[in-house]
Formats: structure tokens, C-alpha cells, sequence
């Protein structure tokens, strides 16, 4: 077989595969198409994130209430409450490590959390704690009790507001 036996002449129209121009035009439309998508990717992971923030700052709040409402009906022993307090936990570390019951003489505790929570926006279990006898507008925890907890973030949340204000 010859050399130009193999030759086939010009490539025939109805030959399989792209172009260069196709795959140029192709590959600029993917990226119109994902440059569009990388805005709505961070504003679905800062949704995830607040959602986060709201979970957390609920079981807090929660398990706080639920330490007042025992402490107020007498079922949390003295012993565990802060002289002054007015029956709010000391800090969220004894959520954590429990509180002895009144006329409970086995020795086991109530716990109200697992674990502190990590604060989505700043990564860490650091929180901003309110105390009963604070200013509401105070940034600065007057320590004696947790009342109340807020994220220590600076952030703006996706409706306007500041994260340190949720």
C-alpha cells in the first residue's frame, strides 16, 4: 500500500469531534454560567451559617431558661447557685458540668448542654454573655451570671442587621 493509498484527501463534513471555535465558544459560556453561580454559592453558605447561629444562640437560651425556671422552683441545690444571681447559671461551663438537684442523694447532675456551642461566624465557643443586672446596650459582661448571649462577631447578617445583636 502506497502512500497515497492511506491519503483520504479533505476531511469530509459529516466527521465526528469539535472544532477549535466550538470549544472556545463552549468553554466562555461555562464560565459566564459559574461566574453567575459563585455569588449565590456564598449567600447559600452565609444562610447556612446564620441558621447556625440561630440554632446555637436557641439551645443556650433554652438551656439558661430552664436553669432559672428549676433554680426559681427550688430543684437546684443552693449549693450550686451564685450568692446575688438571682438564679441564673454562673457561666455556661456549669451547663455544661451539671448542677446537683435538691433531695437528690445519688450524686448525679441535670446537664443542660452537651457541649458549648462554636459560633459559626467566628469559629470559636466564645461568647458575648449578658448579666441580669447589665445595661441592655453594654458590650461589656458585668460578670455574676449569664442571662443572656450574643455572637462576639462584628458581621452583618444577610437582612441588615449585626450578628452581636441577634
Amino acid at each position: 500500500m502506497t502512500i497515497m493509498a492511506r491519503w483520504r484527501g479533505p476531511r469530509r463534513a459529516n466527521a465526528s469531534g469539535f472544532t477549535f471555535v466550538e470549544l472556545v465558544v463552549s468553554t466562555a459560556i461555562l464560565a459566564i454560567l459559574a461566574s453567575g453561580a459563585i455569588p449565590l454559592a456564598r449567600v447559600s453558605m452565609k444562610r447556612t451559617r446564620e441558621a447556625e447561629l440561630h440554632r446555637a444562640l436557641r439551645e443556650m437560651r433554652t438551656a439558661i431558661d430552664k436553669f432559672k425556671d428549676l433554680a426559681d422552683q427550688n430543684i437546684i441545690s443552693p449549693l450550686e447557685l451564685q450568692a446575688g444571681g438571682d438564679n441564673y447559671p454562673k457561666d455556661l461551663q456549669q451547663l455544661v458540668d451539671g448542677v446537683a438537684l435538691n433531695n437528690d442523694a445519688s450524686g448525679r447532675k441535670m446537664r443542660f448542654l452537651r457541649r458549648i456551642p462554636i459560633d459559626p461566624m467566628t469559629g470559636l465557643a466564645d461568647w458575648r454573655f449578658r448579666a441580669y443586672g447589665d445595661d441592655p446596650k453594654s458590650t461589656v459582661w458585668g460578670g455574676g451570671n449569664v442571662y443572656d448571649v450574643a455572637s462576639k462577631s462584628e458581621g452583618t447578617a444577610l437582612d441588615g442587621t449585626k450578628y452581636k445583636d441577634w
